[in-house]
């Protein structure tokens, strides 16, 4: 791998250790079936790197002033504290509900939000991947410095595939824990929300520090 694509690699990697972005994933993966959380993690992954790329390739054109681009972190941030604050809601509003079976000899546990008779899937990988997008807009002035040690080079889809991957390295690591807690913990209704309202409180100190940093 050329040295360019290495360190783009491992600025993904570096980068999905924000503690914002392992708090989105679990908050869209929390309480999902494996091949679910992997879609979820997936569809994260490429919507952050397609919008940083597609940002960073725009300023290698335009010149944007730093007080602008900061702003990318205030939407990421809001963006960590409404999903913080919407899990709160559900369970203090008991609008998350379970219901577990058994389908050729194994046990499946479904859960959802909304009424209890409805069961409807929700926070999937369409909403990660959105997700993804706008919290990308907050990693910009970080991937500006990145490419500032990349000088002489342009961005091209083997960046943006190198990027990506680093990334995916760790939420798909990260997922592996989620899926984990799904199997074995989530088990019961009682254990469900205090699950959703941990990532929930999780979520709205990781947002709430971010915005007054």
């Amino acid at each position: 791998m050329e040295i360019g694509l290495m360190i783009i690699f491992w600025y993904g990697i570096l980068h999905a250790f924000g503690p914002d972005h392992l708090t989105a994933i679990a908050d869209f993966s929390i309480g999902k079936e494996a091949k679910k959380t992997f879609m979820i993690v997936s569809a994260f992954a490429v919507g952050h790197g397609l919008m940083l790329f597609m940002f960073a390739k725009l300023l290698q054109y335009f010149s944007i002033p730093e007080s602008v681009t900061a702003y990318g972190d205030v939407i990421a941030s809001s963006v960590i504290v409404f999903i913080g604050l919407y899990l709160l809601y559900m369970v203090y509003r008991n609008k998350i509900h379970l219901h577990s079976h058994v389908h050729n000899q194994k046990k499946h546990v479904h859960i959802w939000f909304g009424n209890e008779h409805e069961h409807k899937s929700s926070g999937g990988s369409g909403s990660a991947f959105s997700v993804g997008v706008l919290m990308g807009i907050g990693g910009v002035r970080g991937m500006l410095v990145t490419l500032g040690m990349m000088q002489g080079q342009s961005i091209d889809v083997s960046m943006i595939l190198a990027f990506i991957l680093g990334v995916m390295v760790v939420f798909l690591s990260f997922g592996w824990v989620i899926m984990w807690i799904n199997k074995d913990i989530l088990t019961n209704i009682k254990n469900v929300r205090r699950a959703f309202a941990t990532v929930g409180v999780i979520s709205v100190l990781v947002g709430g520090n971010m915005l007054l940093a």
